[in-house]
């Protein structure tokens, strides 16, 4: 036998045995000793920041390998910069993950066009917890209902024209009629409390309770506002006589415009994977984020910052967003609208 006949089968074995490891590595010698980016598409110190954060301490338990977590912060473009450079630019070997705000997926929705990606190819791993929005008024204002917001103008401060605190009040008045006028340019931090402290204007539409719950705490205690109507699926718990806004809309298209702009809210603060990551590293993923809410020491430390833990698995976010891309064309556009305005057109 000539020596190319030996060697043409030796070099084959040779190579099938190179591709043996590669092929048989498993999630934790994957994650072993490597660091995991986590895109926070939230300012540091804000709140989505600092439910990622709090999430990632403990998440590293439970991640096979126990990868280290390290944050990087891209608030940009209300976030869309995280959820442009995850689906786009990122690694798709489970090492990337984003901690996305609660608007972002439904931005393709809406005919947002810097929305650079495809939702339904975006891995989800769930959401922490839901952001349930309320109207307020401050405690020395006359008006103290939902009735009373439909009977006369009240002023309420916004950030941006397409911020929560905006949007909130537009729908509000379009949909169940209320007369809030909006003055909107207001620092979306201590701006926007101070104001409402200072009596610049009556109150505030598009509250996260839970943020004010933690980051005004004696607000709540000595009951300094009047909450007067809460955007959300479900009430609060906290809340139990405050009217929903789905319950004062009879119209039937009106109510699901209503729950199509809602489902951002639902989103609350998602956490999600590229696109093509491998599927044992998304089911380990997934697996670690669920296991991570129920961590007594995580459940603990997202006691003492006060976050709200009420989470949606990866199936439901699933589910959510494709109920949202499935609805009627003329419930799109006009939840698009009263989202923003000034960037979408009706169509002929």
């Amino acid at each position: 036998m000539g020596l190319g006949r030996i060697a043409r089968p030796a070099a084959l074995v040779c190579l099938v045995l190179a591709t043996v490891p590669a092929q048989a590595q498993t999630v934790e010698d994957f994650y072993r000793g490597r660091q995991i980016t986590m895109l926070v598409a939230g300012a540091v110190g804000g709140g989505y920041d600092t439910y990622a954060r709090v999430w990632a301490r403990h998440a590293v338990k439970h991640i096979p390998g126990n990868p280290a977590i390290v944050a990087k912060n891209m608030p940009a473009a209300a976030g869309m910069a995280a959820a442009n450079t995850l689906a786009n630019s990122s690694e798709r070997d489970g090492s990337v993950i984003a901690a996305l705000t609660n608007t972002v997926a439904m931005e393709p929705l809406f005919g947002n066009a810097a929305a650079r990606f495809d939702v339904a190819r975006l891995n989800w791993l769930g959401s922490i917890g839901k952001l349930q929005n309320v109207c307020a008024t401050w405690h020395q204002s006359p008006a103290k209902t939902i009735e009373a917001a439909r009977a006369r103008e009240i002023i309420v401060a916004a950030a941006g024209a397409t911020s929560n605190t905006a949007v909130v009040p537009r729908v509000l008045n379009a949909l169940i009629g209320t007369r809030f006028k909006v003055v909107a340019g207001y620092d979306p931090g201590s701006g926007l409390t101070l104001a409402l402290e200072r009596r610049e204007v009556e109150g505030i539409c598009g509250l996260s309770w839970s943020t004010i719950k933690a980051s005004r705490p004696h607000w709540v205690r000595d009951r300094l506002l009047n909450v007067i109507v809460q955007m959300g699926f479900d009430k609060i718990s906290d809340l139990p006589d405050v009217p929903r806004a789905l319950d004062l809309v009879s119209d039937r298209a009106a109510r699901q415009v209503l729950e199509l702009i809602l489902t951002r809210q639902e989103m609350g603060r998602p956490l999600v994977a590229p696109p093509d990551v491998p599927a044992d590293r998304l089911v380990a993923l997934r697996a670690a984020f669920q296991a991570t809410l129920k961590d007594a020491d995580f459940l603990a430390e997202a006691e003492k910052v006060q976050m709200e833990i009420d989470p949606l698995d990866a199936a439901r976010v699933t589910t959510l967003l494709a109920d949202a891309y499935a609805a009627p064309k003329e419930i799109i556009q006009r939840a698009a609208t009263l989202v923003d305005p000034a960037s979408r057109k009706s169509e002929p």
